[in-house]
């Protein structure tokens, strides 16, 4: 069984990656997928902070939990702005809904209130900031896509500012 999907993968990659090398031109395949997965993943993420940032505001208890969760709301929806025009111009398809880990996360914290929620919140924003630091960071460094390069570049310190609330916030709820 292992083998069969060790084949499939193996299948599925190859014939991938020659679709993307007729459409890639001068980059290579795997440069012009790591920044297209990029754009895609960072949609994902950002539509999920600002849901989860409008469930902090409904839910939290606590002012400080309320006030993050508007932070992402806002930032967020300008942040996603920026990179629906961006992936426009690649053809990257834009997300319509919550990704299945995401719905997930919505789901279970939509079940908690008062302090209860306002921790497990507030320990997701700063386990996904910090995720989302490093790889706004190995795209600003790293993308090969110049507009990719730029977007990572320019949010990265947004995303850190985040990253330094979300740890504060954490904080006084301990």
């Amino acid at each position: 069984m292992k083998m069969y999907i060790l084949t499939a993968l193996a299948v599925s990659a190859i014939l991938g990656t020659s679709a993307l090398a007729q459409t890639a031109g001068t980059r290579t395949a795997k440069r012009l997928t790591a920044d297209t997965m990029f754009i895609a993943k960072a949609a994902e993420g950002g539509m999920a902070e600002v849901e989860l940032g409008r469930l902090a505001q409904q839910r939290g208890s606590n002012e400080a939990v309320k006030t993050f969760g508007k932070r992402m709301e806002t930032d967020h929806t300008k942040i996603n702005d920026d990179l629906k025009t961006i992936a426009e111009s690649k053809n990257v398809t834009w997300p319509t809904a919550l990704n299945a880990r995401d719905q997930a996360t919505m789901d279970r914290l939509s079940n908690l209130s008062g302090a209860e929620f306002d921790r497990a919140y507030m320990a997701d924003m700063v386990r996904d900031h910090r995720a989302d630091v490093a790889e706004f960071r190995r795209q600003a460094d790293h993308a090969t896509d110049p507009d990719v390069k730029n977007f990572a570049a320019k949010y990265l310190p947004t995303l850190q500012d985040h990253l330094r609330m979300a740890e504060d916030t954490q904080k006084q709820l301990k």
